[in-house]
């Protein structure tokens, strides 16, 4: 099996779990009887968490030989934590253990983005390609479980999610190579681990890209948190509702897999601007409940409010770290985009929903402008003009 083939199954084993949790864990804790408010909360804090909690797990993961083990201690960590969601822990108890399933499952892709980036470098394969195939799991997972979601109970979410992360150790183990954390092999000091994520801190210019790519990231938390129950209002079933997840994710696989030299051509600042504007299209649309035959040319949007954003993400952060803090790098803007930022949007969601239903999108409208506009302060970086 080839390599790209086998890195794309493990990302398949991610997005699989991945696929049914996004849309479809605020309907389990729906069925518990939490208000709006409440499944906001608990989504958020390990978001909010993410800006300490990331860079931490990142630093620690260094502490391997190898970069796969860390991936497999923490899937099995998570497996057991999403077990325990099962118990009758009422609202404070299955806060805190979302919290801890959360913030480990959340490291899993950022640092498996580390490998694949570097292996599709010397390479020479596209890293498109394994990240599509496990964006195809993903829409598997949206179209089964809300099928299965028509006739079943929300615990089928649960059970899908842990057998999910479950398979991702396995995974890990079998289908990731054995790269080294450093080179040659050896274990670095903590002291030094640090210092290469002290440095990441003190460069503007990472941090106004982490910022503007988590600003038009995190202003997808209304549509992840509650898009669902957005669209129930509207009487659209939950089958549909994983239809309607698909198309984004279809769009974002051809775009992954065959758009690879057009965003060679414009560059990671270019595309980012074009996510930040689609984002900015999309949520103000999706505000004013538009009819269902508008929903589907709006779900394409997808491509460039998240994929172009994301794989713009991935090649600025590569251009303005080092080998030595390239994990942290990668885990620090996993935890702006899919972090505290998207965990205040998220908290903040819950609320709006409540009140004002789905033109609570008018807010991540005006998060999404504001990337746009510190996307637009990269041009003046040289280390990101062309070579």
């Amino acid at each position: 099996m080839s390599l790209p083939v086998r890195l794309g199954l493990f990302y398949s084993a991610l997005f699989v779990g991945t696929g049914a949790s996004s849309p479809y864990m605020p309907l389990w804790f729906a069925d518990r009887g939490l208000s709006g408010a409440q499944i906001g909360l608990i989504l958020s804090l390990p978001m909010l968490a993410r800006v300490f909690t990331a860079p931490l797990i990142a630093v620690w993961a260094d502490s391997f030989r190898l970069r796969r083990t860390a991936l497999m201690v923490m899937s099995l960590g998570v497996t057991a934590a999403y077990a325990a969601m099962a118990l009758p822990l009422g609202f404070a108890g299955w806060t805190v253990v979302w919290f801890v399933a959360s913030s480990a499952f959340a490291t899993l892709s950022p640092l498996a983005d580390v490998i694949v980036l570097n292996r599709a470098r010397t390479d020479g394969f596209n890293y498109g390609w394994p990240r599509g195939i496990g964006s195809v799991a993903f829409i598997v997972a949206n179209i089964v479980v809300g099928a299965l979601l028509t006739w079943g109970t929300p615990d089928l979410v649960l059970v899908w999610i842990t057998a999910a992360v479950a398979l991702s150790a396995l995974a890990a183990r079998y289908l990731l190579p054995p790269d080294p954390v450093h080179e040659g092999g050896q274990t670095v000091r903590a002291s030094d681990r640090f210092a290469g994520l002290g440095e990441l801190l003190r460069d503007p210019a990472f941090l106004t890209a982490a910022v503007s790519v988590g600003l038009i990231q995190s202003a997808h938390a209304f549509y992840y948190g509650f898009s669902t129950l957005a669209w129930k209002q509207q009487g659209l079933p939950e089958s549909l509702t994983g239809v309607l997840w698909s198309v984004g994710v279809v769009v974002e696989v051809a775009f992954m897999w065959f758009m690879e030299p057009w965003r060679r051509k414009i560059g990671p600042r270019n595309l980012l601007v074009i996510g930040g504007v689609a984002a900015v299209v999309r949520w103000t649309a999706l505000a004013f409940s538009p009819p269902l035959w508008a929903l589907f040319p709006l779900q394409t949007l997808h491509v460039f409010s998240y994929a172009a954003t994301f794989l713009a993400s991935l090649q600025l952060v590569e251009r303005l770290s080092t080998p030595r803090n390239a994990s942290a790098a990668q885990t620090i803007n996993s935890a702006l985009s899919a972090g505290v930022l998207m965990g205040v949007a998220t908290m903040i969601s819950g609320p709006l929903f409540d009140r004002f239903g789905a033109q609570g999108y008018l807010l991540m409208s005006a998060m999404a402008l504001a990337g746009l506009m510190g996307a637009l302060r990269l041009y003046g970086v040289r280390r990101l003009d062309p070579a």
